[in-house]
């Protein structure tokens, strides 16, 4: 069940990446926005999808924004693309861990920085 679930997730997670990319024409939804993870429920009633989106927060919420309101888009066209039972519903959420992993980075070159300091 586990590597079911695992390959329908990839399924969803490329599928949804191209609609995005090709089929929406919502001025809302950029170009710079990337589908990191699906992650569905054992049910396959609601997938959980984290989007990626280069710029400001002002401009992820407008890219959410414009997500959420294709959203029933969405996953009808998935489910002509994918056969499943039932289509997932389709719930949106911002991967930050991107701008996470740069803020550690950010920390440890400010360590490595202070600590030749220290040296001199």
């Amino acid at each position: 069940m586990a590597y079911r679930l695992e390959r329908i997730n990839k399924e969803i997670k490329r599928e949804l990446s191209n609609l995005i990319q090709s089929e929406l024409k919502d001025p809302r939804i950029s170009e710079m926005v990337s589908i990191t993870k699906v992650k569905t429920t054992n049910d396959f009633r609601y997938a959980k999808v984290f989007v990626s989106i280069y710029g400001d927060k002002n401009r992820q919420a407008e890219n959410m924004k414009g997500l959420e309101s294709a959203s029933a888009f969405l996953r009808k066209e998935l489910g002509k693309k994918i056969r499943l039972r039932y289509t997932p519903e389709l719930i949106f959420e911002i991967d930050d861990s991107i701008d996470y992993g740069m803020h550690i980075d950010s920390i440890l070159k400010d360590i490595k920085k202070s600590e030749k300091e220290d040296e001199s």
